[in-house]
């Protein structure tokens, strides 16, 4: 089902958004992901649903007038009632998967009642840990790994950090620096383009910080008309955000929701991973 594309004004920028389909509404979010990496789980649930799915803001179609801007939780859940605002909807169902699972509590604690259900699939609050101070410290090495030796080592270091079992690994050299964009339109097959490292330097620079620092809050989110579900991946258990999932559902006081595959087990298997985003929306 061919997807229609739009574009939203939000403050300092401009929000690009697709809708598939027909039927009750559902919003499907990452950061850094964009929408191009819903489009798999998209087309499995188009099928009864509306499903839109954007760029978060700084990333690939959705521009910033401030490309150094820092995106937050906090602004990325503005933007996506904004977008519920374009959509004429009063409230839809919500998937949000690691950054974008923040950007759904947000949602849910900054605008009570536009938020039915909100799967969070394996936010990672690194905040709620009782390391956290070590966490911080972990992700500021990272980001300063991106500034000093390029975009490949921090791939490198970020996924050798996000899988323990993985922390002997060593980082994959950067791509090499392209000094003028017009002269290299086109990349080598698995080089990455000119948006992928855009959207590299913008994860890095300005919003990983802000994404793993926030802190939920949980009487909000406890207190509002919208169901939480908590999901964790059947195959994530060595990963970092299954702790951070865990941390969360406990103090919302539920129990952790198992979807297919691991942290992004949607791209795998989105069939799958669609039946159980139904059972979890229509809370089976």
């Amino acid at each position: 089902m061919a997807a229609t594309p739009h574009t939203l004004d939000i403050p300092g920028g401009r929000l690009h958004y697709e809708v598939r389909g027909s039927g009750p509404l559902v919003l499907l979010m990452g950061a850094p992901m964009d929408a191009g990496a819903f489009a798999g789980l998209a087309e499995a649930l188009a099928a009864d649903r509306t499903v839109v799915t954007h760029d978060p803001r700084g990333v690939s179609g959705s521009v910033l007038d401030d490309p150094h801007q820092d995106s937050t939780p906090d602004l990325r859940a503005d933007d996506v009632a904004a977008l519920l605002d374009a959509l004429g909807a009063a409230s839809a169902d919500v998937f949000g998967s690691s950054g974008g699972a923040v950007t759904g509590l947000a949602l849910a604690a900054r605008h009570p009642g536009r938020v039915r259900t909100l799967v969070a699939h394996e936010p990672p609050l690194l905040e709620l840990l009782p390391e956290a101070a070590e966490q911080r410290a972990a992700t500021e090495r990272i980001i300063e790994t991106f500034h000093t030796q390029g975009p490949g080592a921090a791939w490198g270091a970020f996924m050798a950090y996000a899988d323990p079992e993985q922390h002997g690994a060593a980082p994959q050299p950067a791509p090499e620096p392209v000094a003028d964009p017009a002269a290299d339109p086109a990349p080598a097959p698995d080089e990455p383009s000119l948006q992928d490292l855009a959207n590299t330097e913008h994860f890095f620079a300005h919003e990983l910080r802000g994404t793993t620092r926030y802190v939920p809050d949980t009487a909000a989110l406890r207190a509002g008309p919208h169901r939480v579900v908590v999901g964790v991946g059947a195959d994530s258990g060595a990963l970092l955000t299954h702790r951070t999932s865990a941390a969360l559902a406990a103090l919302l006081g539920v129990a952790p929701v198992e979807f297919p595959g691991d942290h992004a087990g949607f791209l795998a298997a989105p069939d799958e991973f669609a039946a159980a985003l139904r059972s979890a929306f229509e809370g089976a």
